[in-house]
């Protein structure tokens, strides 16, 4: 007798083999069979007209801190993920001494844009060493599965003390060995693998780059040496190679992750998006990567299902007055407070005055002049606005000024108006070089930070967009069949972190299942809440179309509501299953 039987539905097993009718015999927490499936079961679900997909594996997320107060991890959990890989980016919550708690704060609220009040009072802090972190996730239950990089800048830190939090600071030799061997303590306790960070785009909360943006070679490959040693865990990192103009500062990246990925024989991905000063710079990084690969090198890009962008609004933490003095003035105001000074005369009169003024923040310019690259956000939300369709468009059409034109469209629905500004991967003002990026076989589909960015990114919706978007084809008629996808998002990513027990509808591997009404599946604008610790803000966007998400065997989501079951937990390192 089985637990499950799933019956009827069109099956994308996630191995990138074409869609197939059938039914899932489930028993405990894994799939038994897969087909034509006669057996009895105690519950049964016709799926007819739905597709069936494994659980989607998101590699890329941020919730080290949300994971010791929250159980049910969204957006991700929204989305049809049910595992989870953080520690990314090489920030995170351990190791950590408590004399760098408010440092480690200050950091991943720089970086990731997760409001220290809110982690201040959430997390725990059960923990010093990496491997006590660890054994503190293992205490919580979640609707998904999660799993933890070793970060290299509190790992730094926990090393080097005051010295690890300066970028310009170089480790001695012995600290050299002692983060390596820390890493590999981490690796042998379940760590997924190593992350560092190297772009100034990553600062602390003061505006001081990450400690780890240019680690001296030698600190680097100490560690990769330790984990090739070890012989297991992976490696993800970001560079600025594809950010600086400066070709011959991206060919020495380039040389450092080859001697990376060379001393520890493991799996390595980097971070790969567009920017529009070097439109081009992610082909160059493509060529690369594939010549690294060519060489027997396991050298994966990450990749984004759509734009990089930022949600831009009245109660969002961007928009394009943000940097002025008046703005400013009224910022800390509860959003009720704040309307009618926005809509007050005077005060609107400074917004627009001040907002055409020099500024010396590095992004007031970049705010102040995005009007052509702002476009408001429809339900369901177009990933990729034609240029007409700008604010800027708008404006002109009007024959009015943008800066005031944008002010009046954010102040409507009671300023509950969200904009999206994609800045990455829209050089163009289309999709297609995402679409280039996305079919490369070395292609991981990543970077969604879900659990970062919490008032101006939402981008834990990549699988749904992937999903809804790429098989239809975007305005060039690109398109990615839709077993591509699915295998992107699942047994792919999972084989990546060493997951080889999920990521497919196979037997033996954990019934993490979805059931989608592809034809109803589409995005609405993400909503503003209050549900941080300390009444912290944060971005949660909705999905219509997930009919039920499962995890080992347990329905997690209904209708995309939480039925309240915690089957996750924390997954330490490497999983053997059927692959």
């Amino acid at each position: 007798m089985l637990d499950l039987k799933i019956t009827g539905g069109r099956l994308i097993d996630g191995t990138g083999a074409p869609p197939v009718i059938g039914d899932v015999g489930i028993s405990g927490e894994h799939i038994v069979a897969v087909g034509a499936v006669d057996a009895e079961a105690s519950r049964v679900i016709d799926a007819s007209g739905l597709l069936v997909t494994p659980g989607f594996v998101d590699i890329h997320t941020h919730y080290d801190g949300q994971a010791s107060w929250d159980s049910l991890l969204m957006p991700s959990s929204l989305h049809g993920v049910t595992s989870v890989a953080f520690g990314n980016c090489g920030v995170g919550f351990a190791p950590a001494r408590p004399d760098r708690h408010d440092w480690l704060i200050d950091l991943l609220e720089g970086v990731e844009d997760i409001p220290g009040t809110a982690l201040a009072e959430g997390l725990s802090w059960d923990w010093q060493g990496f491997p006590g972190y660890l054994d503190a996730l293992s205490r919580r239950r979640y609707t998904i599965d999660v799993g933890a990089h070793v970060p290299h800048a509190p790992l730094r830190a926990y090393v080097m003390g005051d010295r690890g939090a300066d970028a310009a600071e170089v480790p001695t030799r012995n600290e050299m060995d002692r983060m390596a061997a820390l890493t590999v303590d981490a690796i042998a306790a379940g760590a997924l693998g190593f992350s560092t960070s190297r772009t100034m785009v990553h600062r602390t909360r003061a505006g001081l780059p990450i400690p780890t943006m240019r680690a001296p070679e030698e600190e680097l490959l100490a560690i990769a040496r330790a984990i090739g040693l070890a012989g297991k865990g992976v490696i993800q990192l970001i560079s600025d190679a594809y950010l600086l103009a400066d070709e011959d500062f991206a060919t020495s990246e380039f040389r450092l992750i080859e001697k990376i990925a060379a001393l520890s024989g493991r799996p390595l991905s980097l971070t790969v998006q567009q920017v529009g000063h070097l439109p081009d710079r992610w082909r160059w990084m493509y060529e690369r990567i594939a010549g690294l690969r060519a060489r027997g090198l396991d050298v994966r890009a990450q990749v984004a299902a759509r734009g990089i962008g930022a949600i831009v609004g009245l109660r969002t933490s961007s928009n394009p007055f943000a940097f002025t003095s008046a703005w400013r003035e009224i910022a800390d105001l509860p959003f009720e407070a704040r309307l009618p000074q926005i809509r007050n005369p005077a005060m609107r009169e400074r917004l627009l005055r001040e907002v055409k003024e020099p500024n010396d923040h590095p992004f007031a310019a970049v705010m102040a002049n995005c009007y052509d690259r702002l476009f408001r956000m429809d339900d369901p939300v177009d990933y990729e606005p034609a240029p007409d369709r700008s604010l800027a468009a708008e404006a002109e059409k009007a024959g009015r000024d943008p800066a005031e034109h944008t002010l009046d469209v954010m102040l409507e629905e009671g300023g509950q108006r969200l904009l999206y500004m994609p800045s990455l991967n829209y050089a163009h003002g289309n999709l297609d070089d995402v679409h280039e990026m996305m079919s490369a076989d070395f292609a991981l589909f990543g970077l969604s930070d879900g659990g970062a960015h919490c008032g101006a990114i939402c981008d834990a919706s990549f699988p749904t967009t992937a999903l809804s978007f790429w098989p239809k084809g975007n305005r060039s008629g690109r398109s990615i069949p839709i077993e591509a996808v699915v295998h992107g998002y699942s047994q792919r990513n999972a084989k990546q972190v060493g997951w080889h027990d999920r990521g497919a509808l196979l037997p033996g591997q954990l019934a993490d299942i979805n059931l989608i009404d592809l034809d109803a599946l589409e995005l609405p604008p993400p909503e503003p809440i209050h549900d941080l610790p300390a009444g912290g803000m944060r971005l949660i966007q909705q999905a219509r179309g997930y009919r039920l998400t499962i995890k080992r065997g347990v329905t997690t989501f209904e209708h995309g509501e939480p039925t309240g079951a915690l089957p996750g937990r924390l997954v330490r390192g490497c999983q053997l299953g059927a692959d």
